[in-house]
């Protein structure tokens, strides 16, 4: 079954977020949703979250899911605010999330008493696991690599890949983040390619353009295995991993990686008020 998949584009970050409805009925899902922050001022901003709940009012939608494809470097998430705007919809992502909590609670020195068991979401996706948007099925396929958390979503013939893949000229995520491993998502990759057909509408979840083309969102998975740069037929393993090593190595920090990754593990909430009240976001010096 096909859903309508409607792309938003945040331009400060290139990230894709996305609602997906069943055309049959009002049920849908919300991928990836973006919470504004400006690293200068360090305000937030619930604008680019702000136009999910528009479309989904103008369209009359209910939203049963808030799904993240993992614990993001680049952007903050808009999940935990999104929550509170449809209590009943399900905040959802991987149960590999955990692995990424206990890698970050030491460096940014969280405390014994932070939770490292995915608790902060409704529920944690095992790998195989369905879950339905109305009547379509959806299947969970775990694609760790890029981090350990990390998950595809297959909607009816719509594939939400997260950073996994990226859209077919500008190829697949780095894999030096704590938990990263380029075998692992080589291999993850390739799982996808044998699992679906080539006909899988496939959705990325950041582009950036290359070579001055217009940001896009959608290709095929056959597409991907005909013409991905870096993950296309007849790359194999041992050459992947190298090209993706090397250029990993050349690669800067994203820019936001601290106050994201630090909020994206709490789900999209940020730290708790100070006895000031005002909220607080940390910058460890020298660890990454």
């Amino acid at each position: 079954m096909q859903p309508e998949v409607h792309p938003f584009f945040h331009a400060d970050s290139n990230t894709w977020s996305y609602v997906v409805r069943d055309p049959a009925g009002n049920a849908a899902a919300v991928i990836d949703p973006v919470l504004d922050f400006d690293a200068k001022s360090a305000r937030t901003s619930t604008r680019s979250a702000q136009a999910l709940v528009d479309f989904v009012r103008e369209h009359g939608l209910d939203v049963h899911w808030i799904i993240e494809t993992h614990a993001h470097a680049d952007h903050l998430s808009a999940g935990h605010w999104l929550k509170s705007q449809w209590p009943r919809a399900t905040l959802a992502i991987g149960e590999g999330i955990r692995e990424v909590q206990k890698a970050f609670v030491p460096i940014f020195n969280l405390g014994e008493h932070f939770p490292v068991d995915g608790s902060q979401f409704d529920r944690l996706f095992a790998d195989g696991d369905t879950f339905r948007v109305g009547a379509i099925e959806a299947r969970v396929i775990a694609v760790p690599g890029h981090t350990s958390d990390s998950c595809a979503y297959a909607v009816g013939d719509a594939l939400f890949t997260g950073d996994s893949l990226f859209m077919p000229d500008s190829g697949t995520a780095r894999c030096d983040f704590p938990g990263g491993s380029a075998r692992t998502l080589y291999r993850s990759i390739h799982r996808l390619f044998g699992l679906l057909p080539d006909a899988t509408r496939v959705f990325v979840c950041h582009d950036y353009g290359p070579n001055g083309r217009a940001v896009a969102c959608e290709t095929t998975l056959g597409a991907q295995k005909r013409e991905n740069i870096h993950v296309r037929d007849g790359v194999g393993e041992d050459d992947y991993v190298a090209l993706r090593e090397a250029r990993d190595a050349t690669l800067a920090m994203p820019a936001l990686i601290l106050p994201a990754v630090q909020t994206n593990i709490r789900a999209g909430a940020l730290p708790a008020p100070e006895d000031n009240g005002v909220r607080y976001l940390k910058l460890p010096i020298d660890r990454l």
